[in-house]
């Protein structure tokens, strides 16, 4: 198969749309694997790509970008050159930008069309060339039934939907995975308010639809009983938005500034915070479509602690079902903590919602589409065949 994947960049995919991984089986298998993103060539993700044997082009086709619209000839260019079996999209720019380069390219077989729908997309015009596809894959049901329950209006459904977890590579967040002594040594000398402290990581920016303001729910419920209780947050406390300030104000007031550390992500060592956490939080007000951190931290061993909604409720409810909070309450939340922190029981090992899992069943979904393509310019052929006979017979 000649497999091509249409992206707008590569800054996620490694942890949850897996282009690395699946561009590296599709080559071991004996197939093409072409990648077109916004990326630079000399970009190291790039580098990557091309070291596992992906044939990369560099077009801009950034999100909601009008200039996106000059990489239709482009594109159409590559598409008669390659000739790809399947076409993969990977977002709503790059979707439209094929639906106009598919047409009057010069093509032996119109390819097959696959899209990934990562999130709850409103299903508006701007999703249309996305759902136009022969298959569409969600990343999870919570997405499948939102698609299912807002397709009545959309015009041109796809031809299918499949549900396919995001997953985890499994060798590079192995299960009891620790922390090297380096970065303990290090971690502790740039932040010594760390050390002797029971760590509740928040893997998320402060943002609008991220739930922060329950992290100080749960200081002002446990801090009494738990003393040494300390809240790793992913962001840096210098951002300058009025969500980030409003959080950072109101722990100042409440003379909780010196409970939070915030860390960002200059390091790129999630795994190990995830690893050396006593608890992660997945507070997200808002339904979350992938939950990729809580995953990757059951998979690491860690406890961790989620609303009982969306995919946070299709992870832990299988894998950790003791992290499921299920009122949105502040005292629902604090006494899942309390349990969590008093009993500091494991997630246990799981061959669930890895990325092998993934890759495998999203080869299948190219499998199964090619097959069809084959089978239906067959019956082309067939068709053709016998209106040449009876073009002949008559004569």
């Amino acid at each position: 198969m000649k497999v091509m994947r249409l992206l707008s960049s590569l800054k996620h995919d490694e942890s949850e749309r897996g282009i690395f991984h699946l561009g590296r089986a599709l080559v071991k298998r004996g197939h093409t694997s072409i990648i077109i993103s916004s990326a630079d060539t000399e970009h190291e993700l790039v580098k990557r790509l091309k070291r596992d044997g992906n044939i990369y082009h560099q077009l801009s086709l950034e999100k909601k970008s009008w200039l996106s619209l000059r990489q239709i000839w482009p594109l159409r260019q590559l598409i008669e050159k390659y000739q790809p079996d399947i076409i993969h999209l990977h977002s709503r720019t790059p979707a439209w930008i094929l639906h106009w380069a598919l047409k009057g390219a010069k093509v032996a077989k119109k390819p097959m069309l696959v899209a990934t729908m990562y999130g709850f997309y409103p299903l508006n015009s701007y999703a249309r060339a996305l759902l136009n596809v022969d298959c569409l894959i969600t990343v999870s049901d919570s997405v499948s039934d939102y698609l299912l329950k807002g397709l009545k209006e959309v015009k041109n459904p796809p031809r299918s939907i499949v549900r396919i977890y995001r997953g985890v590579d499994t060798r590079n967040f192995p299960y009891r995975y620790n922390p090297s002594v380096y970065w303990i040594h290090r971690t502790f000398a740039e932040y010594p308010e760390l050390e002797h402290k029971k760590w509740l990581l928040f893997p998320t920016v402060i943002g609008q639809e991220y739930g922060q303001e329950w992290l100080i729910d749960i200081l002002g419920n446990l801090s009494e009983d738990f003393p040494n209780l300390h809240i790793i947050i992913m962001d840096d406390d210098s951002r300058r938005e009025v969500v980030h300030e409003e959080f950072m104000q109101r722990i100042n007031a409440l003379e909780l500034r010196d409970k939070f550390t915030f860390i960002g992500t200059k390091h790129n060592d999630m795994r190990e915070w995830l690893a050396a956490s006593n608890l992660v939080l997945g507070l997200a007000n808002q339904p979350e479509s992938i939950g990729i951190n809580v995953l990757q931290a059951i998979h690491l061993g860690t406890p961790v602690v989620g609303w009982n909604k969306a995919a946070f409720n299709e992870i832990l409810k299988p894998l950790y079902p003791q992290g499921l909070v299920k009122e949105d309450t502040a005292y629902a939340l604090c006494k899942v903590i309390r349990i969590q922190l008093e009993n500091a029981m494991r997630p246990p090992i799981t061959d669930k919602f890895t990325m092998q899992q993934m890759i495998d069943e999203t080869l299948e979904v190219y499998r199964s589409l090619s097959q069809d393509s084959q089978l239906k310019e067959a019956n082309r052929s067939v068709k053709a065949n016998r209106k040449r006979a009876l073009r002949k017979d008559k004569e």
